[in-house]
């Protein structure tokens, strides 16, 4: 079993700091506080998460950043990733994009024209990216290359021994 951890002691300014969250009309700020001030008491996250109705790894997380950055933790930081990770890296690109003059069946592909499916399926076969990847991630790359990709259109055909000659225009 892993041994608790608490937050570091605190200091007068802190523990006014975190007393004054207590009274903040933001919950996230509010919430964060009550995880220190219960830390600071000796409770164990999991005991802090059941009387908060939050998840153990909250409290956890808290009293990390506590320990870590100080009073910082109770400024809300941004949801998005801190770096993008891309299966198309700038040579990469290259060499999708010289993937794309040429044609499918070259791969031994049985249709002519390529869907982004397609073309992931085939950069993996390639070897230009070193695992499959989804159609997303190729339509992400085409937009950083500035290729304007549109769905393959599939022209319409009848089963009707008369359609050419009724799909010709009327001649007056």
């Amino acid at each position: 079993m892993k041994r608790p951890i608490f937050i570091r002691p605190l200091s007068e300014d802190e523990q006014r700091q975190i007393q004054a969250g207590l009274r903040s009309s933001d919950a996230f700020v509010l919430r964060r506080c009550q995880i220190l001030l219960a830390s600071a008491r000796g409770e164990h996250a999991p005991n802090i998460a059941r009387l908060l109705g939050c998840d153990d790894q909250t409290g956890r997380n808290v009293i990390h950043g506590f320990n870590a950055t100080g009073l910082r933790v109770l400024q809300e930081g941004s949801s998005r990733p801190h770096r993008l990770r891309t299966a198309f890296g700038e040579e990469k690109t290259d060499q999708l994009k010289d993937l794309l003059h040429r044609s499918p069946r070259e791969f031994g592909k049985e249709q002519g024209t390529w869907t982004l499916q397609l073309v992931a399926q085939v950069s993996f076969e390639q070897g230009i990216i070193c695992k499959p990847v989804s159609d997303e991630s190729v339509r992400r790359a085409f937009k950083r290359l500035k290729i304007n990709w549109k769905r393959a259109k599939h022209w319409i055909s009848s089963p009707d021994p008369q359609y050419l000659l009724k799909k010709r225009p009327v001649t007056a």
